[in-house]
Protein backbone atom coordinates (compact mmCIF):
# COMPACT_ATOMS: atom_id res chain seq x y z
CA UNK A 1 0.00 0.00 0.00
CA UNK A 2 1.39 3.36 -0.98
CA UNK A 3 -0.06 6.72 0.12
CA UNK A 4 -0.06 9.25 -2.71
CA UNK A 5 -1.95 12.12 -1.06
CA UNK A 6 -5.41 12.70 0.45
CA UNK A 7 -7.96 10.15 -0.79
CA UNK A 8 -5.29 8.46 -2.95
CA UNK A 9 -3.75 5.12 -2.03
CA UNK A 10 -2.70 2.29 -4.31
CA UNK A 11 -0.89 -1.03 -4.34
CA UNK A 12 2.69 -0.60 -5.48
CA UNK A 13 5.89 -2.57 -5.29
CA UNK A 14 8.31 -1.28 -2.62
CA UNK A 15 11.74 -2.59 -1.64
CA UNK A 16 11.76 -5.63 0.63
CA UNK A 17 12.20 -4.45 4.25
CA UNK A 18 15.50 -5.45 5.86
CA UNK A 19 16.81 -6.02 9.35
CA UNK A 20 18.23 -2.63 10.42
CA UNK A 21 18.90 -3.39 14.09
CA UNK A 22 19.80 -6.59 15.96
CA UNK A 23 16.40 -6.49 17.73
CA UNK A 24 14.35 -6.28 14.50
CA UNK A 25 12.23 -8.97 12.90
CA UNK A 26 10.77 -9.21 9.41
CA UNK A 27 7.16 -10.35 9.38
CA UNK A 28 5.28 -11.75 6.37
CA UNK A 29 1.84 -10.23 6.77
CA UNK A 30 -1.17 -12.56 6.70
CA UNK A 31 -3.91 -10.10 7.67
CA UNK A 32 -4.03 -6.32 8.02
CA UNK A 33 -7.05 -4.24 8.97
CA UNK A 34 -8.04 -0.77 7.89
CA UNK A 35 -8.70 1.18 11.09
CA UNK A 36 -11.02 4.15 11.48
CA UNK A 37 -7.96 6.16 12.46
CA UNK A 38 -6.34 5.18 9.13
CA UNK A 39 -9.10 7.22 7.56
CA UNK A 40 -7.75 10.33 9.34
CA UNK A 41 -4.50 9.70 7.42
CA UNK A 42 -6.36 8.91 4.19
CA UNK A 43 -8.39 12.12 4.49
CA UNK A 44 -5.27 14.24 5.03
CA UNK A 45 -6.13 15.10 8.64
CA UNK A 46 -2.85 13.98 10.27
CA UNK A 47 0.22 16.26 10.12
CA UNK A 48 3.39 14.99 8.44
CA UNK A 49 1.78 12.10 6.59
CA UNK A 50 4.27 11.72 3.79
CA UNK A 51 3.70 10.57 0.24
CA UNK A 52 5.13 7.08 -0.13
CA UNK A 53 4.14 5.96 3.35
CA UNK A 54 2.57 2.56 4.00
CA UNK A 55 -0.27 2.60 6.53
CA UNK A 56 -1.44 -0.26 8.70
CA UNK A 57 -1.12 -0.70 12.46
CA UNK A 58 -3.37 -3.75 12.90
CA UNK A 59 -1.72 -6.86 11.48
CA UNK A 60 -0.76 -10.46 12.00
CA UNK A 61 1.89 -12.45 10.22
CA UNK A 62 4.58 -15.10 10.15
CA UNK A 63 8.13 -14.43 11.34
CA UNK A 64 10.43 -14.61 8.30
CA UNK A 65 13.70 -13.36 9.77
CA UNK A 66 14.98 -12.20 13.17
CA UNK A 67 17.92 -10.06 14.21
CA UNK A 68 20.76 -11.64 16.21
CA UNK A 69 19.52 -10.27 19.57
CA UNK A 70 15.90 -11.46 19.23
CA UNK A 71 15.27 -14.25 21.74
CA UNK A 72 11.49 -14.60 22.10
CA UNK A 73 10.60 -15.26 18.45
CA UNK A 74 11.76 -17.78 15.90
CA UNK A 75 11.29 -18.09 12.16
CA UNK A 76 7.88 -19.56 11.40
CA UNK A 77 6.09 -18.25 14.49
CA UNK A 78 2.64 -16.86 13.77
CA UNK A 79 2.30 -13.58 15.63
CA UNK A 80 -0.07 -10.73 16.28
CA UNK A 81 1.67 -7.36 16.45
CA UNK A 82 0.39 -4.60 18.78
CA UNK A 83 0.00 -1.25 17.07
CA UNK A 84 2.32 0.40 19.62
CA UNK A 85 6.05 0.10 19.01
CA UNK A 86 7.58 -0.11 22.47
CA UNK A 87 11.11 -0.61 23.78
CA UNK A 88 9.99 -2.38 26.96
CA UNK A 89 12.80 -0.77 28.94
CA UNK A 90 12.02 2.94 29.44
CA UNK A 91 10.26 4.32 32.52
CA UNK A 92 6.91 4.45 30.73
CA UNK A 93 7.06 0.92 29.36
CA UNK A 94 7.98 -0.30 32.85
CA UNK A 95 4.72 1.28 34.08
CA UNK A 96 2.74 -0.56 31.41
CA UNK A 97 2.34 2.60 29.34
CA UNK A 98 3.45 0.94 26.13
CA UNK A 99 1.63 3.55 24.05
CA UNK A 100 3.85 6.23 25.56
CA UNK A 101 7.26 4.61 25.04
CA UNK A 102 9.96 7.23 25.45
CA UNK A 103 12.52 5.61 23.17
CA UNK A 104 10.77 4.71 19.92
CA UNK A 105 9.61 8.20 18.95
CA UNK A 106 12.22 10.58 20.29
CA UNK A 107 10.90 13.50 18.22
CA UNK A 108 7.64 13.52 20.19
CA UNK A 109 7.02 14.33 23.84
CA UNK A 110 3.57 12.74 23.75
CA UNK A 111 2.87 9.58 21.79
CA UNK A 112 5.26 6.68 21.23
CA UNK A 113 5.63 5.13 17.79
CA UNK A 114 2.77 3.52 15.91
CA UNK A 115 3.17 1.37 12.81
CA UNK A 116 2.18 3.20 9.65
CA UNK A 117 0.86 6.33 11.31
CA UNK A 118 2.78 9.30 9.89
CA UNK A 119 6.08 10.78 10.98
CA UNK A 120 4.38 12.34 14.01
CA UNK A 121 4.15 8.76 15.29
CA UNK A 122 7.67 7.69 14.39
CA UNK A 123 7.59 7.37 10.61
CA UNK A 124 7.61 3.55 10.52
CA UNK A 125 6.00 1.78 7.59
CA UNK A 126 2.94 -0.23 8.54
CA UNK A 127 1.49 -3.64 7.87
CA UNK A 128 -0.77 -3.01 4.87
CA UNK A 129 1.94 -4.77 2.94
CA UNK A 130 3.30 -8.20 2.20
CA UNK A 131 6.25 -7.73 4.56
CA UNK A 132 7.01 -5.32 7.39
CA UNK A 133 9.98 -4.56 9.61
CA UNK A 134 9.11 -4.85 13.30
CA UNK A 135 11.52 -3.08 15.71
CA UNK A 136 11.94 -4.30 19.31
CA UNK A 137 10.66 -7.68 18.19
CA UNK A 138 11.05 -9.24 21.64
CA UNK A 139 8.62 -6.73 23.15
CA UNK A 140 5.51 -6.32 21.00
CA UNK A 141 4.84 -9.36 18.79
CA UNK A 142 2.96 -12.12 20.57
CA UNK A 143 2.72 -15.71 19.36
CA UNK A 144 -0.89 -16.49 18.44
CA UNK A 145 -2.30 -19.34 20.53
CA UNK A 146 -2.76 -22.49 18.45
CA UNK A 147 -6.51 -22.61 19.08
CA UNK A 148 -7.18 -18.98 18.15
CA UNK A 149 -8.88 -17.97 14.90
CA UNK A 150 -6.54 -15.62 12.99
CA UNK A 151 -9.44 -13.21 12.43
CA UNK A 152 -9.79 -12.89 16.20
CA UNK A 153 -6.02 -12.46 16.53
CA UNK A 154 -5.79 -9.52 14.13
CA UNK A 155 -8.45 -7.64 16.09
CA UNK A 156 -6.42 -8.10 19.27
CA UNK A 157 -3.77 -5.78 17.83
CA UNK A 158 -5.93 -2.65 18.33
CA UNK A 159 -9.74 -2.88 18.21
CA UNK A 160 -10.25 -5.09 21.24
CA UNK A 161 -7.57 -3.50 23.48
CA UNK A 162 -8.64 0.04 22.58
CA UNK A 163 -12.32 -0.73 23.16
CA UNK A 164 -11.54 -2.48 26.43
CA UNK A 165 -9.26 0.30 27.65
CA UNK A 166 -11.94 2.88 26.82
CA UNK A 167 -14.25 1.09 29.24
CA UNK A 168 -11.48 0.51 31.77
CA UNK A 169 -10.50 4.20 31.82
CA UNK A 170 -14.17 5.06 32.44
CA UNK A 171 -13.91 3.55 35.91
CA UNK A 172 -17.34 1.98 35.38
CA UNK A 173 -19.04 0.78 38.55
CA UNK A 174 -21.97 -1.54 39.17
CA UNK A 175 -25.24 0.15 38.20
CA UNK A 176 -23.64 2.94 36.15
CA UNK A 177 -25.03 4.37 32.93
CA UNK A 178 -22.41 4.42 30.18
CA UNK A 179 -22.76 6.39 26.95
CA UNK A 180 -20.46 5.63 24.01
CA UNK A 181 -20.24 8.20 21.23
CA UNK A 182 -19.42 6.50 17.92
CA UNK A 183 -20.57 3.13 16.54
CA UNK A 184 -17.45 2.31 14.58
CA UNK A 185 -15.51 -0.86 15.47
CA UNK A 186 -13.85 0.79 18.49
CA UNK A 187 -17.10 2.24 19.84
CA UNK A 188 -18.91 -1.07 19.33
CA UNK A 189 -16.13 -2.93 21.16
CA UNK A 190 -16.10 -0.32 23.96
CA UNK A 191 -19.85 -0.83 24.43
CA UNK A 192 -19.40 -4.60 24.49
CA UNK A 193 -16.50 -4.45 26.96
CA UNK A 194 -18.31 -1.97 29.22
CA UNK A 195 -20.53 -4.85 30.40
CA UNK A 196 -17.50 -6.53 32.03
CA UNK A 197 -17.56 -3.78 34.66
CA UNK A 198 -21.20 -4.13 35.76
CA UNK A 199 -23.17 -1.12 34.48
CA UNK A 200 -26.96 -1.17 34.37
CA UNK A 201 -27.20 0.60 31.01
CA UNK A 202 -24.91 0.92 28.00
CA UNK A 203 -25.98 3.40 25.32
CA UNK A 204 -24.36 4.06 21.96
CA UNK A 205 -24.89 7.20 19.85
CA UNK A 206 -24.11 7.55 16.14
CA UNK A 207 -25.72 8.77 12.92
CA UNK A 208 -25.51 5.64 10.75
CA UNK A 209 -28.46 3.33 11.17
CA UNK A 210 -26.85 0.08 9.99
CA UNK A 211 -23.99 0.54 12.45
CA UNK A 212 -26.40 1.31 15.27
CA UNK A 213 -28.34 -1.85 14.47
CA UNK A 214 -25.10 -3.87 14.44
CA UNK A 215 -24.01 -2.34 17.77
CA UNK A 216 -27.39 -3.05 19.34
CA UNK A 217 -27.10 -6.73 18.43
CA UNK A 218 -23.38 -7.24 19.04
CA UNK A 219 -22.96 -5.19 22.21
CA UNK A 220 -26.48 -5.75 23.61
CA UNK A 221 -26.85 -2.04 24.19
CA UNK A 222 -29.34 0.74 23.55
CA UNK A 223 -28.64 2.53 20.27
CA UNK A 224 -29.79 5.96 19.16
CA UNK A 225 -29.31 8.13 16.07
CA UNK A 226 -28.38 11.69 16.98
CA UNK A 227 -29.97 12.92 13.75
CA UNK A 228 -33.32 12.01 15.32
CA UNK A 229 -32.65 14.24 18.33
CA UNK A 230 -32.92 17.97 18.73
CA UNK A 231 -29.89 17.93 21.03
CA UNK A 232 -27.96 14.75 22.03
CA UNK A 233 -26.94 16.30 25.37
CA UNK A 234 -30.53 17.15 26.24
CA UNK A 235 -31.61 13.66 25.16
CA UNK A 236 -29.12 11.98 27.50
CA UNK A 237 -30.12 14.23 30.39
CA UNK A 238 -33.78 13.34 29.83
CA UNK A 239 -33.18 9.58 29.89
CA UNK A 240 -31.00 9.78 33.01
CA UNK A 241 -33.43 11.65 35.29
CA UNK A 242 -31.61 14.86 34.39
CA UNK A 243 -28.41 13.74 36.13
CA UNK A 244 -26.42 12.80 33.05
CA UNK A 245 -24.48 9.60 32.36
CA UNK A 246 -21.98 8.31 34.90
CA UNK A 247 -19.40 7.64 32.18
CA UNK A 248 -19.12 8.99 28.63
CA UNK A 249 -16.70 7.54 26.08
CA UNK A 250 -15.52 9.47 23.02
CA UNK A 251 -14.82 6.81 20.38
CA UNK A 252 -15.12 9.21 17.45
CA UNK A 253 -12.20 11.63 17.47
CA UNK A 254 -11.35 14.35 15.00
CA UNK A 255 -13.77 13.61 12.14
CA UNK A 256 -17.02 13.94 14.05
CA UNK A 257 -20.21 15.24 12.48
CA UNK A 258 -23.10 16.96 14.23
CA UNK A 259 -21.93 20.50 14.93
CA UNK A 260 -21.51 23.04 12.12
CA UNK A 261 -18.96 25.23 13.91
CA UNK A 262 -16.84 22.25 14.97
CA UNK A 263 -16.98 20.75 11.47
CA UNK A 264 -16.03 24.02 9.77
CA UNK A 265 -13.17 24.94 12.11
CA UNK A 266 -11.92 21.39 12.65
CA UNK A 267 -12.35 19.70 9.29
CA UNK A 268 -12.74 22.39 6.64
CA UNK A 269 -10.29 25.17 7.52
CA UNK A 270 -8.38 23.16 10.16
CA UNK A 271 -8.18 25.93 12.72
CA UNK A 272 -8.25 23.23 15.41
CA UNK A 273 -7.06 19.63 15.57
CA UNK A 274 -10.26 18.15 14.19
CA UNK A 275 -13.92 18.51 15.06
CA UNK A 276 -14.32 17.84 18.79
CA UNK A 277 -18.11 17.45 18.60
CA UNK A 278 -18.24 14.05 20.32
CA UNK A 279 -15.92 15.20 23.10
CA UNK A 280 -18.00 18.33 23.62
CA UNK A 281 -21.15 16.20 23.87
CA UNK A 282 -19.40 13.80 26.26
CA UNK A 283 -18.33 16.60 28.61
CA UNK A 284 -21.75 18.21 28.58
CA UNK A 285 -23.80 15.03 28.99
CA UNK A 286 -21.81 13.27 31.71
CA UNK A 287 -23.04 13.86 35.28
CA UNK A 288 -21.32 16.07 37.85
CA UNK A 289 -18.29 14.20 39.14
CA UNK A 290 -18.47 11.81 36.19
CA UNK A 291 -15.71 10.41 34.01
CA UNK A 292 -15.02 11.09 30.34
CA UNK A 293 -12.86 8.49 28.59
CA UNK A 294 -11.25 9.46 25.28
CA UNK A 295 -9.95 6.97 22.74
CA UNK A 296 -10.98 8.90 19.62
CA UNK A 297 -7.91 10.29 17.87
CA UNK A 298 -7.15 14.02 17.73
CA UNK A 299 -4.18 15.91 16.35
CA UNK A 300 -1.52 17.52 18.53
CA UNK A 301 -2.29 21.30 18.58
CA UNK A 302 -5.59 22.11 20.37
CA UNK A 303 -9.39 21.73 20.27
CA UNK A 304 -12.39 23.80 21.28
CA UNK A 305 -13.95 22.02 24.25
CA UNK A 306 -15.94 23.39 27.23
CA UNK A 307 -13.14 23.37 29.80
CA UNK A 308 -15.24 25.47 32.17
CA UNK A 309 -17.77 22.65 32.36
CA UNK A 310 -14.98 20.19 33.13
CA UNK A 311 -13.99 22.33 36.11
CA UNK A 312 -17.41 23.29 37.37
CA UNK A 313 -18.80 19.75 37.10
CA UNK A 314 -15.73 18.24 38.74
CA UNK A 315 -15.10 15.84 35.89
CA UNK A 316 -12.29 13.36 35.49
CA UNK A 317 -10.96 13.03 31.96
CA UNK A 318 -8.89 9.97 31.12
CA UNK A 319 -7.33 9.32 27.74
CA UNK A 320 -4.51 7.40 26.10
CA UNK A 321 -3.52 5.16 23.26
CA UNK A 322 -4.31 1.59 24.29
CA UNK A 323 -1.52 -0.26 26.07
CA UNK A 324 -1.96 -3.39 23.98
CA UNK A 325 0.82 -5.47 25.52
CA UNK A 326 -0.47 -4.86 29.05
CA UNK A 327 -3.99 -5.93 28.15
CA UNK A 328 -3.26 -8.90 25.89
CA UNK A 329 -3.18 -11.72 28.51
CA UNK A 330 -6.61 -10.74 29.84
CA UNK A 331 -8.12 -10.20 26.39
CA UNK A 332 -6.74 -13.44 24.94
CA UNK A 333 -8.46 -15.20 27.84
CA UNK A 334 -11.75 -13.42 27.07
CA UNK A 335 -11.54 -14.52 23.43
CA UNK A 336 -10.53 -18.12 24.19
CA UNK A 337 -13.33 -18.45 26.72
CA UNK A 338 -15.89 -17.11 24.24
CA UNK A 339 -16.75 -14.02 26.24
CA UNK A 340 -15.59 -11.91 23.29
CA UNK A 341 -15.98 -12.76 19.60
CA UNK A 342 -14.04 -10.01 17.81
CA UNK A 343 -14.16 -11.61 14.34
CA UNK A 344 -17.90 -10.94 14.16
CA UNK A 345 -16.98 -7.32 13.43
CA UNK A 346 -15.28 -8.27 10.16
CA UNK A 347 -17.66 -7.66 7.27
CA UNK A 348 -15.26 -7.42 4.31
CA UNK A 349 -12.11 -9.25 3.25
CA UNK A 350 -10.29 -7.58 0.36
CA UNK A 351 -7.09 -8.61 -1.48
CA UNK A 352 -4.23 -6.23 -0.69
CA UNK A 353 -3.94 -5.47 -4.40
CA UNK A 354 -7.36 -3.82 -4.20
CA UNK A 355 -6.42 -1.55 -1.29
CA UNK A 356 -7.69 1.58 -3.07
CA UNK A 357 -11.16 0.08 -3.41
CA UNK A 358 -11.04 -1.11 0.20
CA UNK A 359 -10.33 2.42 1.46
CA UNK A 360 -13.14 3.88 -0.62
CA UNK A 361 -15.54 1.25 0.69
CA UNK A 362 -14.58 1.81 4.32
CA UNK A 363 -14.37 5.60 4.06
CA UNK A 364 -17.76 5.92 2.38
CA UNK A 365 -19.32 3.26 4.62
CA UNK A 366 -20.62 1.34 1.62
CA UNK A 367 -22.20 -2.11 1.65
CA UNK A 368 -22.90 -1.93 5.42
CA UNK A 369 -19.17 -2.08 6.12
CA UNK A 370 -18.10 -2.40 9.76
CA UNK A 371 -14.52 -3.70 9.50
CA UNK A 372 -12.34 -4.36 6.46
CA UNK A 373 -9.40 -6.76 6.44
CA UNK A 374 -6.76 -6.75 3.71
CA UNK A 375 -5.38 -10.14 2.70
CA UNK A 376 -1.97 -10.21 0.99
CA UNK A 377 -1.52 -12.82 -1.71
CA UNK A 378 0.27 -16.00 -0.68
CA UNK A 379 3.44 -16.84 -2.54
Amino acid sequence: MNYRGPYRVRAEQKPMPEIQHPEDAIIRVTRSCICGSDLHLYHGMVPDTRVGSTFGHEFTGVVEEVGPLVQNLKVGDQVLVPFNIACGRCNFCKQGLYGNCHETNTMSTAVGSIFGYSHTAGGFDGGQAEYVRVPYADVGPTVIPADMDPDDAVLLTDVVPTGYQAAEMGGIKKGDTVVVFGAGPIGIMAARCAWFFGPSRVIIIDQIDYRLEFAQNYAKCEAYNFKDMEDPVLFIKKITDWYGADVCIDAVGCEADGNTLQTFTGRKIMMQAGAATALQWAINSVKKGGIVSIVGVYGPPFNMIPVGNVLNKGLTIRANQASVKRLLPKLIDHVQSGRLNPKELITHRVPLEEVGDAYRLFSSKLDNCIKTVLIPSTK
